[in-house]
């Protein structure tokens, strides 16, 4: 049996570390998530600079200030909000995920209370000290469209990218069709699915939750500066988003749509579509300056010497431009 077999079948005695296992690597991929780690890695020394009256050098000041807008951050949170089914998630998960949203680090004050038409922080019942972020904006004003159909190939349908090598047989063919032409609920519309849990769940049920748990963690990664988030912090949100399948299985089931990289013992997935040769589709000011911003830290901890010439800054890249032959291939099935 192939590997995108087993992937949509293999379930009974499959354990979760046997699934990615199981996975059709992706080199460009698990590239990309190896130049992730060290942005990983100095999260909380660029935390500590901004947090501190520290002496910086001109260019790590202008590129530590590069954030999202608080208007631009306040759409951000609200179209996350939005896809929670009581239009409220718990402050902790949202803190959990501000970097890749690219939140201002002073976001409670300069999105949350800057913005009371739309937010509201209430107490945690169900957790002491803790806060509950509510959505008070009138949905009937939203009308947000979902990134998915920037890219739509056809009505309920993803754009599919596989890797090189990746087998497409007649019969997976066959059910990745009938899986794109499945209607299901979009991330900004109210559901009303039973729980998977239900006895009287039928097997067309279940298959239409899947499809819109791929359509939330789509818009979800979106959403995100670099159209990766890892899978611990998407899980946070699970079930404020009414997904009732574990989200793990659901990236590896969908290959042609997500990446799910183990890279630094740590599952981190990714938008395909989101990527090409390695490199953002769409690159934003954010994303450049935080890699500008490590790989400054980076030069300076090697005794580099200046840290601002561009023959340093591109001996510090860890994707190498000349080894991205691994194309992504769009297939029509």
């Amino acid at each position: 049996m192939s590997v995108a077999a087993r992937l949509v079948h293999a379930r009974g005695k499959t354990t979760a570390a046997q699934h990615v296992a199981a996975r059709h690597l992706d080199h460009t991929f698990e590239k990309l998530a190896a130049a992730h780690l060290p942005l990983v890695a100095a999260a909380p020394l660029v935390d500590a600079l901004r947090a501190r009256s520290l002496s910086l050098t001109a260019p790590a000041a202008d590129l530590l200030a590069v954030a999202a807008s608080p208007s631009s951050a306040a759409g951000t949170l609200h179209r996350l909000l939005a896809m929670s089914s009581s239009r409220s998630l718990p402050l902790r998960a949202v803190f959990r995920v501000w970097r890749e949203l690219a939140l201002p680090d002073d976001f409670e004050e300069s999105v949350i209370a800057g913005h009371p038409n739309l937010f509201r922080l209430a107490p945690n019942p169900s957790e002491p000290n803790t806060h509950i972020l509510n959505l008070v904006a009138d949905p009937a004003s939203e009308g947000f469209t979902p990134a998915v159909e920037k890219t739509r190939p056809e009505k309920f349908a993803f754009k599919l990218q596989f890797p090189p090598g990746f087998r497409l047989k007649k019969e997976y063919r066959k059910k990745v069709k009938e899986w794109q032409q499945l209607p299901y609920i979009g991330p900004y519309e109210l559901s009303n699915q039973k729980g998977v849990g239900s006895k009287r769940v039928s097997k067309m049920a279940r298959r239409k939750m899947e499809k819109r748990a791929v359509g939330i963690a789509h818009e979800f990664l979106s959403l995100t500066v670099e159209k990766m988030v890892e899978v611990e912090k998407f899980s946070q949100f699970r079930k404020w988003f009414g997904i009732e399948v574990n989200v793990r299985d659901v990236f590896l089931d969908h290959p042609g749509i997500f990446y799910l990289s183990a890279k630094g013992k740590r599952h981190t997935v990714f938008l395909r579509e989101a990527y090409d040769r390695g490199k953002l589709v769409e690159p934003n000011d954010v994303s450049e300056a935080r890699k500008k911003l490590v790989e400054l830290m980076l030069l300076r901890r090697r005794g580099l010497g200046n840290a601002n010439s561009k023959a340093n800054m591109a001996s510090c890249h860890t994707v190498d431009a000349g080894d991205d032959t691994s194309d992504l291939q769009e297939q029509e099935i």
